[in-house]
Order: C-alpha cells, then structure tokens, then sequence
C-alpha cells in the first residue's frame, strides 16, 4: 500500500475553548441536580467529535438529550432502588443486583445502537447490528467466567467483547471487521504481570539489603514481613502508576491495528512511555489545580490519542464515501425507535 494513501485523523480541539464548556456544563448539572448532564455530554461529544477530523472533514454527534436522560433514569433508578434496598434487605438486594445483571447486556445492546446511530462522518451514520442472544454471552458470560478464574480468563473476555462490539458495528453499509486472537491480549496482561514480578522482587531485595546493613531499624524476625508489606504496596503503587497506561496504550495499538473497514485498513502507534508521560502531568495539574485543570488534560490526552490513529484506504476516500451514501440512500435507514436510550456516562 502506497505511502500517499495514508490519512492519519487530526484533532484540533483546544483546552480553553473546551474549558469555558466544561464550566458552563459542571455548573448547570449541579444547579440542575444532574439533569443538565444529558445536555451535557451531548455539548461534550459534540466539541470532540467535531474537532476530529479525517482527510480534511470532521465527525459528529447527533445525540437526543432527552433520550440520553431516559436512559440516564433508568440507569439510576435500578441502582438506587438496589442501594435502598440493600439496606432493610439483603436477600431482597440481591433480586435486584441479579436483576440488573441480567438486564445489562440488552441495555448495552441498546446503547451501542443509539450511539452509533448518531455518530456520523461526511452525513453518513454509523451503526451498531449487534443481537441481545450474543450480547448475554459476551458482555454477560465470559465476564462472569472470568470472575470465577479470578480474572485468569478476562483478557479472553476482554478480546470476545472487542469482536463482538467491531464485527457488528458498520460505517453506511461497510461492515467493521476484528482479526485480533485471545493470544495477543494474553500477551499484554502476562507482560504487565511479569512488571510487577520484577518491581514486587526489587522492592523486596532492597528493604532486605536495608535490613540486614540495619540501616530499617526491625528485628529480623520482623523484616520479612515488613519487606513484603512494603514491596505489596509498592507493586501496587507501580502498577495503578506505569502499567495502567503500558496496557491503555497496548490495547489501543491492538484493537486498531486488528480493525478493517471491509478492504480498508487503520493502524495505531501509541507509545506507552508518551502515554505514561501524559497520565501523570495531567493527574499532578489536575491535583495541583483543584480540579480546574480536567479540561486541558482531557484535550490534550484526546489530541494524542486521535492523532497516532492513521486511516488508510484502499482507495478515494471521496469515493468510498459517495458509494456508501448511494447505497444508504436507496436502502434506507434503520427503524429510529431502535434506538431509543443511552446508559453511558
């Protein structure tokens, strides 16, 4: 594939512009009692999306506020009817948690189509074909799997929802396409857990050697267990600081690089180190500020992001486009009461 077809995606956002939105939208949700988030996130997405931009035309959110603060409400109410209730009744508690369980992979079904179906690129939708039958298996089954494996098994979870969500969801009448194996993201977390083997020993060969030289004022009876409470939360500490972004950056290079657009092609090439360098700025600028730096960071994560994911078509992207919206045209949309709420935050 020739060097000239590549069209990596742009973001043009800027953190002082997202900023007097992102007061404006804090502050009426507060003075609104969370009404106004549906609102929102609508204003939200839409500053993002249409800062995204692909060969020179930018995406868009076409989202009902009303229909996100449907979804909103019965989100809410499940969870806090669970909330009260687990207070008089346990038993009763968990009718309702099993309840909720149940109903989730139909209502992420739901949202995945009312999400998609109002995301657009150059007037054509997006869409979501996912069944509810699949969804219990995959958003439902191999989480609980993985539950009961203490987790061995979630990175095989984490691949069927991947494909599940990528297979089924479609630009026009181009249909997504994922080739990403279970192996590939076994590879990331058994990496990840090879970092905390190597920082849980070194933790531990330190506080020894600081042992044995008496510079830790503890009997030797006591630094074994103090050299292992030491390197557990510093394991820890290392992992929720450096292997967090190592798996966010990773993951994001596999599903991309693994993602087809029938004959077409993206490739992402986040860096973990970059991604690390980000993360923890923007946490000690956020800290540092109160809070009122959330803005800045949050547009200066999505401008890295979106800028190292690159399209690359198997040919005119203009003509790809003018041949999905002909035949979108003569086929037609989507019943719209499909997509009827969003429980996404």
């Amino acid at each position: 594939m020739s060097e000239h077809q590549v069209r990596p995606l742009q973001f043009s956002g800027s953190g002082a512009e997202y900023f007097r939105i992102w007061v404006v939208n804090v502050c009426l949700s507060i003075v609104t009692l969370g009404i106004y988030s549906a609102w929102a996130k609508v204003r939200r997405n839409q500053y993002f999306y249409r800062h995204t931009t692909l060969a020179g035309a930018g995406f868009d959110y076409h989202g009902d506020p009303k229909v996100i603060l449907k979804g909103r409400i019965i989100a809410f109410s499940m969870f806090a009817c669970y909330s009260l209730v687990g207070q008089f009744n346990q038993a009763a508690a968990l009718v309702i948690l099993a309840t909720i369980m149940a109903l989730m992979p139909w209502l992420l079904v739901r949202s995945l189509r009312f999400r998609l179906h109002n995301t657009s690129y150059r007037g054509l939708r997006f869409a979501f074909h996912g069944q509810t039958g699949p969804a219990y298996i995959n958003f439902l089954f191999w989480p609980f799997v993985s539950g009961l494996t203490l987790g061995g098994l979630w990175p095989l979870a984490q691949q069927r929802i991947a494909c599940f969500t990528r297979e089924n969801s479609s630009y026009g009448s181009a249909r997504f396409h994922f080739s990403a194996g279970p192996g590939a993201y076994y590879g990331i977390y058994l990496m990840t857990i090879v970092m905390g083997v190597l920082v849980f020993a070194a933790l531990m060969a330190c506080v020894t050697l600081l042992g044995s030289k008496e510079l830790i004022p503890v009997e030797a009876g006591q630094l074994v267990a103090m050299s292992v409470l030491i390197a557990a939360i510093g394991t820890y500490l290392a992992l929720f600081l450096i292997a967090y972004p190592y798996v966010a950056a990773r993951l994001q290079n596999l599903v991309w690089n693994s993602t087809a657009l029938e004959e077409h092609h993206f490739q992402a090439n986040v860096r973990a180190r970059e991604m690390l360098g980000i993360m923890l700025t923007n946490v000690l600028l956020i800290v540092l500020t109160l809070g009122l730096y959330k803005p800045f960071a949050d547009i200066r994560l999505a401008r890295y992001r979106v800028q190292h994911i690159a399209f690359f078509p198997a040919g005119s992207i203009d003509e790809l486009v003018a041949g999905l919206q002909s035949h979108a045209s003569a086929t037609g949309d989507e019943m719209a009461d499909m997509f009827d709420f969003d429980i996404a935050l």
